[in-house]
């Protein structure tokens, strides 16, 4: 990994709005649990230090910043994103990674055109789904979705993302 990928910001989760009037905030946690929120105390380089994080029971977190006393502070940050940089994540297996290593992946087929860049993965349970924002000659210029399976995306690596010809629309 190289150093600029290493310090590339991961955003692991985002404020939604105030919880209670004491200051403390909802999340929408965008990782496996709060519990991985928890291994880091400082995010947005500093800015924001946790003093408490817990689960919501729903899915999401509670979390507590040093300087933000009331209701009103907390609900000033609503919309901020909590990230942290890529070399404060725990390492992983090889067959592993983190989303935010395939957005802004040029796409190319399988046979080496150039068709677009990735610009989010997601997942609605069943597997992780890639969005692809083509050139504009291509689809109309409109994204488009491929599932991250080895059918589809047979490679990838650091500078680029392998569509299989068939998947295209």
């Amino acid at each position: 990994m190289t150093d600029k990928a290493a310090d590339k910001p991961v955003t692991l989760a985002a404020i939604i709005g105030a919880h209670g009037v004491a200051g403390e905030v909802r999340l929408k946690l965008f990782g496996d649990g709060f519990e991985t929120l928890k291994g880091h105390k400082s995010f947005n380089d500093g800015t924001l230090t946790a003093t408490k994080i817990r689960s919501d029971n729903k899915g999401g977190a509670i979390a507590r910043f040093a300087g933000i006393a009331d209701r009103t502070a907390a609900e000033a940050l609503r919309g901020t994103t909590l990230n942290v940089p890529r070399s404060a994540l725990p390492p992983l297996d090889p067959d592993e990674f983190y989303h935010a290593d395939l957005i802004g992946l040029p796409v190319v087929t399988d046979d080496g055109e150039a068709i677009g860049t990735a610009t989010n993965v997601m997942n609605f349970g069943a597997t992780d789904i890639v969005e692809i924002a083509p050139s504009a000659s291509r689809n109309g210029g409109k994204p488009f979705l491929v599932p991250l399976i080895p059918a589809a995306v047979p490679d990838w690596t650091p500078e680029r993302l392998v569509l299989a010809r068939a998947f295209l629309p």
